[in-house]
């Protein structure tokens, strides 16, 4: 195919195949001008366990698996046999690591000489690295052509930083999967019926990890403090589940917890919620690096309250209400407001579904990775 480009974009995060919808999307919107292979582990251990890479059918990128090593640790994971599929021609290589993980310092390695490497990150603080880390950074960098962040906070973070500010950039968020994630009425309503609701009960949701930063406290505190009938329903797991557990036996058959969801089952857990609350809090070590679960509510037509932590209010823009972090007298309100009033959550669901059709829709954001990497493909190199 001639005038064709070569693209390899390789993650550990490719072992899911809903992952691997960026590379197959982007294959579909370069068709005629991209050949894409994703290189993905051959199983990884992954949070619910390990996990085997499998094609699926009418993906349209192609798929490459790798073994690795060390995937206890994410910092020092490696993929073993990474050069002998790095050696071919490749006109760009995207690599979806972390520059300071072993993983992204191989792959800068790894990359011929010919091609141009692409960093992605998420990492909106500016962290002093302890060895071998920083180093692994400074190797990353310096080969790279051009960095990927995944937000705007991401991009305010390290455009200043030793490495990054030199090489272009852009800022990409990632995306949502239109025909999994989408108002469903009939899947809201069964997993009601499970919870032991009616259809038309009112029902404030979290999704996430059950853990301090992610503001469990915040959420239960405005919960006590609101007046309106809410049903509760937190779907995930983790450390502050006893402090959930309380409030389920303070307003018995009010509270529905659900473990062991996997992300396959998000989009029925999300229709059965009437809005969906994002309570993170920033610590000295952490903030919300952009909140996959909020365009994702947002898509299945669920209206959206967050904090202002980190990237989340770049994320929502005018399409959800944003909040001071723990602030449960505001939380309170908040969600006062929006169980009373159907039409104002009518208007949030409304910019919502159109803000997830205009930028996180898999079509909008490969078409803004192809536009960078060809971008960076015209530039002259140093």
């Amino acid at each position: 195919m001639p005038n064709v480009r070569r693209l390899a974009t390789i993650g550990h995060s490719y072992v899911i195949a809903a992952n691997r919808r960026l590379a197959h999307e982007m294959a579909v919107q370069g068709k005629g001008r991209w050949d894409v292979t994703a290189i993905a582990p051959v199983r990884y251990r992954a949070d619910l366990g390990r996990v085997a890479t499998h094609a699926v059918d009418a993906e349209a990128s192609r798929l490459r698996t790798l073994n690795v090593r060390l995937d206890r640790s994410p910092h020092l994971m490696w993929y073993a046999g990474l050069d002998s599929v790095l050696k071919d021609s490749w006109d760009v290589v995207h690599c979806w690591e972390e520059p300071y993980v072993a993983a992204g310092a191989q792959i800068a390695r790894s990359v011929p000489s010919g091609a141009r490497l692409v960093m992605a990150t998420f990492q909106n603080l500016s962290k002093q690295y302890p060895w071998p880390l920083s180093g692994f950074e400074r190797t990353s960098m310096a080969r790279a052509d051009g960095w990927i962040a995944f937000g705007r906070t991401v991009s305010d973070t390290l455009r200043t930083r030793d490495g990054y500010g030199a090489r272009p950039s852009r800022v990409i968020p990632p995306g949502v999967d239109l025909e999994r994630f989408r108002p469903d009425r009939d899947a809201g309503r069964a997993i009601r019926q499970q919870a032991g609701w009616n259809d038309d009960d009112l029902v404030v949701g979290f999704l996430g990890r059950f853990v301090p930063q992610k503001g469990i406290s915040t959420l239960l505190q405005a919960l006590r403090a609101s007046r309106a009938n809410w049903r509760a329903l937190f779907v995930g797991g983790g450390p502050e589940q006893p402090a959930i557990d309380t409030l389920a036996r303070e307003y018995r058959g009010r509270v529905h917890v659900a473990n062991g969801v996997t992300h396959d089952e998000v989009p029925r857990w999300l229709n059965a919620m009437t809005i969906l609350c994002a309570p993170s809090l920033t610590t000295a070590a952490w903030r919300e690096q952009f909140g996959r679960m909020l365009i994702e509510a947002m898509a299945c037509g669920v209206p959206v309250v967050a904090s202002n932590s980190g990237e989340m209010p770049h994320v929502i823009g005018d399409a959800g209400t944003i909040l001071p972090e723990a602030d449960a007298r505001a939380w309170a309100d908040a969600i006062d407001r929006l169980l009373e009033d159907g039409a104002y959550r009518g208007e949030f669901t409304a910019r919502g579904l159109e803000r997830v059709r205009t930028r996180y829709s898999w079509p909008v954001v490969a078409r803004a990775h192809l536009d960078f990497f060809e971008t960076l493909l015209e530039a002259p190199r140093d």
